[in-house]
């Protein structure tokens, strides 16, 4: 495809005509809103930045693939000029409404092929940061979640869309530039026609070669320390691009905060080691981990994580979220959860393996410990009596919440306790394989354990993701004796939650010492149970006694 022309002339600081407003962001989509006209396979991105400029501009080819006769292109583009718009080659009529880019393409038929060239500029409101850093210095990073990338790249902006991406980014020649996917050169000095400030710059290219949703296409620029933490995954990497297939493992930060970001990050290659041998081969070309301008803890972008800059730069050991971010490389990144409404599929699922990598490494105890605060998190939250998958969020932005994170980790630790852990992580396994680079629904994870598991499994995914709350139990013992027999323990056990939470199916034990348990089965608001001993236990019996269900207890 030809490229567009980009040789034009404009005084981008005498600008006088106001830029698009731009729409809010967070605002989950209507129904219907994104049809599935067209699937986008591939971005061609060019980018031009400058160290003393609030304005960039940009440079997007979007080849298509058409799904259905006389498609729509809808684009989410907003706050931003849009110079030109080509389709195939040839000028075309378009609306621009509402941060939406709307084209009838009544002649194309499904199965074919289009490319969508599109030039544009302006001061980005959201998404591409352009700001000064913890030091004072001039950075510029993409932070895109949950639906951020239309205001700085024109794109179908719905995790349900992935697509390869190769970037050409056009930066000064002081800063290095990190971007997903591998390096295709070295950088090189910039063309006198390349888009954006004019400035002394050089041009770094990367290429993605595996499909990712838009929320992880990002870049990132600035004056960085760049350190190899070593190679991972070798023979495990069908994305990398080295000879012995390694994940070149490394950490860019701002050279103020080099040795303060140490601590965080000594482990990186062992958890890619770790997730690689549990969940499967890495998905990826490396994995670079980046201190960045972002406005979440951090941010699992592919093979480019993007870490808060102010935790790296007060010395915090954020090695919890390092696991947590690295985890996502293959659960939101790689397997991404087709709508927001399941995005346990992902914080859930980074929640819960960040977590075992410390139950590997560190011991079961220090993983218990994170169970815990976890359990704490969920029945001190103000989200209870929401499900986990909410259809009735208006917002994105609070879907991070302890329901996602810490309760979706839960069900995951729960399943593995009902399967036992060689049947839960061959599930996991599997349903990673079925579905790497590709979305993933609720029901698509539950079809894959339920057939491991060998058993419908609706009873466990409906109470404890399409219902709120948790069981809050009561437990009650009598001893009862006779003469002439050896005595009888009775149990009384209730479920004391809310009305309106449901009342939960809870497969258990209880055990009155490691050597004497009781399984049974709780499914009512209360039940009794009757146990014959020989003498009465010394102790008072303890429900669930490895932890294994997200429960209260009443006082």
């Amino acid at each position: 495809m030809k490229r567009l022309s980009i040789l034009f002339i404009i005084s981008f600081s005498s600008i006088q005509s106001q830029e698009p407003i731009a729409i809010k962001a967070g605002i989950p989509p209507l129904q219907g809103e994104y049809p599935k006209d067209l699937n986008a396979l591939h971005y061609n991105i060019e980018i031009g930045i400058g160290k003393n400029s609030d304005w960039f501009e940009g440079y997007a080819s979007i080849r298509f693939l058409v799904e259905k006769d006389k498609p729509k292109l809808s684009l989410d583009f907003t706050g931003l000029y849009l110079d030109d718009l080509l389709i195939n080659g040839n000028k075309i009529k378009y609306k621009y409404i509402n941060g939406v880019i709307k084209v009838n393409l009544n002649k194309y038929k499904r199965d074919e092929t289009i490319v969508v060239d599109i030039r544009y500029h302006g001061i980005p409101d959201d998404g591409l940061i352009i700001n000064k850093n913890i030091h004072g210095d001039p950075t510029i990073f993409v932070d895109n979640w949950p639906n951020r990338t239309r205001f700085w790249l024109p794109s179908i902006d719905h995790p349900s869309d992935k697509a390869t991406v190769n970037y050409t980014i056009h930066a000064p020649v002081e800063w290095k530039v990190i971007a997903n996917g591998y390096r295709v050169s070295s950088p090189f000095s910039s063309l006198n026609n390349a888009i954006g400030p004019k400035e002394d710059r050089l041009t770094w290219k990367w290429d993605v070669t595996v499909p990712i949703p838009t929320y992880n296409m990002v870049f990132g620029a600035g004056k960085m320390d760049v350190e190899l933490l070593g190679y991972a995954a070798c023979d495990q990497s069908p994305a990398s691009q080295r000879q012995d297939n390694c994940v070149e493992v490394s950490l860019w930060v701002y050279p103020e905060d080099k040795i303060k970001a140490k601590d965080s990050f000594r482990r990186a290659v062992n958890m890619v080691d770790y997730f690689t041998k549990t969940i499967g081969p890495f998905p990826f070309e490396k994995l670079a981990n980046v201190q960045s301008s972002t406005r979440f803890g951090g941010m699992e972008n592919a093979s480019a994580i993007f870490y808060s800059e102010k935790s790296i730069g007060k010395g915090r050991n954020i090695e919890g979220t390092v696991s947590h971010e690295i985890a996502h490389q293959w659960f939101g990144d790689s397997v991404t959860e087709a709508d927001w409404n399941h995005l346990w599929l992902s914080e859930g699922f980074a929640t819960y393996f960040g977590n075992l990598f410390f139950e590997y490494q560190d011991g079961e105890k220090i993983f218990q410990n994170k169970m815990e605060n976890n359990r704490k998190r969920i029945v001190n939250s103000k989200n209870t009596n929401r499900p986990i998958i909410d259809l009735e969020n208006k917002d994105l932005f609070k879907l991070l919440n302890s329901n996602n994170y810490p309760k979706g980790g839960w069900v995951l630790h729960m399943l593995r306790g009902y399967m036992g852990d060689e049947l839960f992580f061959n599930g996991i396994r599997k349903y990673y394989e079925l579905y790497k680079y590709k979305t993933a629904m609720t029901k698509d994870f539950q079809s894959v354990m339920e057939n491991i598991k060998g058993e419908n499994l609706d009873w466990f995914f409906e109470q404890w993701l399409y219902k709120p709350g948790f069981p809050i139990i009561s437990y009650e013992e009598k001893w009862n004796y006779s003469e002439g027999s050896n005595g009888s323990l009775s149990v009384k056990i209730s479920q004391i939650q809310k009305n309106e939470w449901p009342i939960f199916i809870i497969p258990t034990e209880i055990c009155w010492g490691k050597e004497n348990c009781k399984s049974i089965r709780i499914d009512k608001r209360i039940q009794s149970y009757e146990f014959n001993f020989e003498s009465k236990p010394q102790k008072v019996g303890t429900l669930d006694p490895n932890g294994l269900i997200l429960k209260d207890t009443s006082n």
